[in-house]
């Protein structure tokens, strides 16, 4: 069975999110961080830089959300990704891990970049429900998330982007956030 290693209020809550939207079975294998399970060597054997989120599936090991987010859509996507829908699903996986939250998280970035982000996101979200259209995917986790982590760690007034506000009402009451995400997992 697939094991998730996180910690409390970590980025592994975005993979939890994800295996639970994709019915996978997994363990969660929750570290304690504050005790530096993290740093023993048993888990810096999974991820040398002790870092969380990992997983071990069977005898194969990833680390980095994005990456492990990325993984899990190839596995279990439902038809074979073509290159072009691993390209696009690359795309927001990495505009949400890096981008987007370097630009809403970043204090110094925050006032330059957040208008620059959330306007045409705003516009995409106006045409559609979801990053790429009528269906949820692997990419609305990635950015979703980060979006959902606004209001939990920042008073940011989003106000100006009701389209992503409604996004991010309608992704935070989906049960698998429920489970991961919205219960502080």
């Amino acid at each position: 069975m697939l094991k998730l290693y996180g910690g409390a209020r970590s980025r592994a809550s975005i993979v939890h999110w994800y295996l639970e939207e994709l019915g996978v079975p997994y363990e969660f294998v929750k570290l304690d961080m504050q005790a530096g399970e993290h740093l023993k060597p048993d888990y810096l054997a999974i991820n040398p830089f002790g870092k969380v989120p990992a997983i071990v599936d069977g005898d194969f090991q990833l680390w980095e959300s994005g990456a492990i987010l990325l993984y899990l859509a190839d596995k279990y996507s439902k038809t074979p990704l073509s290159l072009q829908e691993r390209g696009v699903f690359s795309q927001w996986v990495l505009f949400g891990n890096s981008t987007l939250a370097t630009g809403v998280f970043v204090e110094t970035n925050r006032e330059r970049e957040m208008p620059r982000l959330l306007t045409p996101l705003n516009e995409i979200l106006s045409k559609q429900p979801f990053l790429l259209g009528g269906e949820f995917t692997v990419a609305d986790v990635a950015v979703g998330s980060i979006l959902n982590y606004i209001p939990i760690m920042l008073k940011l007034d989003l106000s100006s982007y009701p389209e992503v506000l409604n996004y991010m009402k309608q992704l935070s009451e989906r049960p698998a956030f429920q489970k991961s995400i919205g219960r502080g997992a």
